[in-house]
């Protein structure tokens, strides 16, 4: 795709003609990535509105399982070790970022109180700088609240070279993270940064300080919780069989109201595409199974 085209497509957007979901879509599919996709969109003046989902929940669980089927099966559950998606996803289900991507590109808080802009104040206008105001309410699965000092300590462990995250990129613009209060922090960064949500966003999820401090540098490999997350997310961790499923179990404590809905998640690994879909459509082992890429009439056959 040629710069004029890109252009006119922007053009489309901004005038309504397009979609931001139908573009982000498209642009995945060239292959640029979330964070990148936002920006093209906000400096082309496609508005970054901060949405919340239609779907108001009555009440927290009821849903029974969910039974989940990747066709790999994740191999640990630290999110700054992860090898794929299937580790991504897996870590996910326990661990959250301060903001996320919806579906039309959107950054939406998640652990954040709010997504930072020019206008509220939290993001500086030279790009050097910005604040993140976190929720107050939230607490790691075994009591202990989320604090600031939980969010520089990600910085520390992430760019400390001798972690080895597959993050470290992420964090090398960054010049310091400083504790402005028990729940907020400011990031500064070494010259203006126009991604400067991506260290805390998407697949960079924040992980405990009072269970990873001893594990920052060299013996990071060796920490209990790359197998055994304690995380903030929905679900609470009830079993690691790696290379073959992960489960967890409601968080009755998740600080978002009547969330979740389903009582427990299993999430297994293993198999190709066309018994993924099976499981799927005809026996009914599993709820959902990601990715499936199987031909247009086997698919009506299982269906059937």
């Amino acid at each position: 795709m040629d710069e004029p085209t890109l252009r006119q497509l922007l053009h489309e957007v901004r005038a309504g003609r397009i979609s931001r979901r139908a573009f982000v879509r498209l642009m995945a599919g060239l292959g640029l990535t979330a964070p990148m996709v936002a920006q093209m969109l906000a400096d082309a003046g496609s508005a970054r509105a901060q949405t919340k989902s239609t779907f108001t929940p009555s009440r927290r669980g009821g849903g029974g399982p969910l039974r989940l089927l990747w066709w790999q099966a994740p191999t640990l559950l630290n999110p700054h070790f992860a090898t794929g998606t299937k580790d991504f996803d897996a870590s996910r289900l326990f661990y959250e970022p301060l903001a996320a991507y919806d579906p039309d590109g959107n950054l939406t808080a998640i652990l954040a109180e709010r997504v930072p802009t020019v206008d509220n104040g939290d993001l500086s206008r030279d790009g050097t700088s910005v604040t993140w105001q976190l929720k107050k309410d939230v607490v790691w699965h075994d009591g202990k609240p989320f604090t600031a000092d939980d969010v520089v300590f990600n910085w520390e462990y992430n760019a400390d070279p001798a972690t080895a995250t597959v993050n470290v990129a992420s964090y090398r613009d960054i010049d310091r993270v400083e504790r402005v209060s028990d729940y907020a922090v400011k990031v500064v960064y070494k010259n203006p940064t126009p991604f400067w949500f991506d260290a805390f966003c998407g697949n960079r999820s924040i992980i405990p300080k009072h269970l990873f401090a001893s594990y920052k540098g060299a013996k990071s490999r060796e920490a209990p919780a790359n197998l055994k997350p304690v995380g903030t997310g929905p679900y609470r961790f009830l079993d690691f069989k790696p290379g073959d499923v992960v489960r967890g179990e409601l968080n009755p404590t998740y600080h978002q109201p009547n969330r979740p809905f389903f009582d427990t998640i299993e999430m297994k690994g293993g198999g190709d595409a066309t018994s993924a879909a099976r499981a799927v459509l005809q026996t009914g082992e599993f709820d959902y199974a990601w990715n499936l890429q199987v031909e247009d009439d086997i698919l009506r056959r299982l269906e059937q």
